[in-house]
């Protein structure tokens, strides 16, 4: 006899878990395991890489990963603590980078979901269900669900903002050392009023997204950016 097409997708029973994992346990326990949480960093800043991670955490709750919250609502040192556990203790992880030049090309919201998009499939281990926060992404190759706030909601979606941000923000602070003067370590893009003031002495340099209003209004003329050390050494 075929399947029972009324019995799928299971029916979520959804019961009180530990910690942000109430959503992931229901989908566990619909046979939907194991569940990825993807989010990224870095979709506001006027400067800096967008980075995107995917997690698949493990259907035990380790008290290791009690902390697990929201990365912005963390301190950078909780932040650094977790890091290496979350890999450590993750099924599986990716992170991906995407370049201001190629956000500059196709747009910041296009390249978030294509940033989770190849996070996903650079996971070493399949999902069977896909969490995202806050963007529904189509082309994932399992079923997925867009949650408003996820990385205060579900664990894995915590674990994966938590790669993304420590892994930007360590971008961030090399790219201050190649780049002296925007004060990159301390605002890591971000558009303070450090960096506007810094911006508009120095002028754009190559990590600065020409696609944002307050870059693109301070290019020099003939439309050049402030190359970058590593530029000048090729």
């Amino acid at each position: 006899m075929g399947q029972d097409r009324t019995s799928w997708p299971p029916r979520m029973v959804m019961r009180r878990a530990g910690g942000l994992r109430t959503l992931e346990a229901a989908l566990v326990r619909g046979g939907l395991a194991p569940v990825a949480g993807v989010d990224e960093a870095g979709r506001g800043p006027c400067a800096g890489p967008l980075v995107v991670a995917a997690c698949l955490l493990a259907p035990k709750a380790y008290d290791k990963l009690s902390g697990l919250d929201d990365s912005k609502k963390l301190t950078e040192a909780a932040r650094e603590e977790l890091f290496p556990v979350v890999q450590r203790l993750s099924l599986a992880w990716s992170v991906v980078v995407v370049p201001a030049w190629e956000i500059d090309a196709i747009g910041i919201h296009v390249a978030n979901i294509e940033g989770m998009r190849r996070a996903v499939a650079g996971l070493a281990r399949e999902p069977g269900y896909i969490l995202t926060d806050g963007f529904k992404v189509p082309g994932l190759p399992a079923p997925s669900l867009p949650v408003i706030g996820g990385d205060g909601t579900a664990a894995c979606i915590a674990a994966a903002s938590i790669l993304a941000k420590v892994t930007r923000d360590r971008m961030m602070v090399e790219l201050d050392a190649q780049l002296p003067g925007y004060g990159f370590a301390a605002h890591k893009g971000y558009n303070t009023p450090e960096h506007t003031a810094a911006l508009r002495q120095l002028g754009p340099s190559t990590e600065h997204r020409r696609s944002w209003r307050n870059v693109r209004e301070l290019e020099v003329p003939g439309g050049s950016r402030v190359a970058t050390r590593a530029a000048h050494a090729r």
